[in-house]
C-alpha cells in the first residue's frame, strides 16, 4: 500500500501548496469544508483549539488500527483514550475530558520524535 494521502488525513479538499518561483507559498491548505465535515460549524470564528480538534477528528477517520495493520506505510494511529471528569477553576466546575491517543510507529532508531520519520 502507499502512504496515506493529504486528503485521507485532513479531509476532502485538503492539499499541499507548492512553492512558486518568486513567492514562498508552500504549505498545507485545509479548507473550511473539511473542518465542517468534522463538526466545526463556524470555522471563520472558531478557536485554534476547535480547528485542531476538527483536524484530529478528520485524521481519526482514516488513521485507524485496522488501516495501520493492513498498510505498512501508515505510521500513525488515532484512537479513543479513556474519558473522564475533572473539576476546574475556583468554584470546581465539573468538566468532561475526552481523550484521543495518537500513536507514532517507526523503526527503532532512537527515542526522539522527528516529524520527518513519519
Amino acid at each position: 500500500m502507499a502512504e496515506p494521502t493529504i486528503t485521507q488525513i485532513f479531509g476532502t479538499g485538503a492539499t499541499r501548496l507548492t512553492n512558486g518561483a518568486t513567492t514562498s507559498t508552500s504549505g498545507l491548505f485545509i479548507p473550511d469544508a473539511a473542518l465542517q465535515a468534522a463538526g466545526l460549524t463556524t470555522p471563520s470564528t472558531a478557536t485554534a483549539e476547535g480547528h485542531l480538534v476538527a483536524i484530529v477528528k478528520n485524521a481519526e477517520s482514516y488513521l485507524t488500527q485496522t488501516n495501520f495493520d493492513a498498510n505498512i506505510d501508515q505510521s500513525l494511529i488515532v484512537a479513543d483514550g479513556y474519558p473522564g471528569f475533572t473539576n476546574r477553576g475556583t468554584d470546581n466546575t465539573p468538566y468532561r475530558q475526552d481523550q484521543k491517543t495518537i500513536s507514532l510507529a517507526k523503526l527503532d532508531t532512537g527515542s526522539t520524535i522527528n516529524p520527518g520519520d513519519y
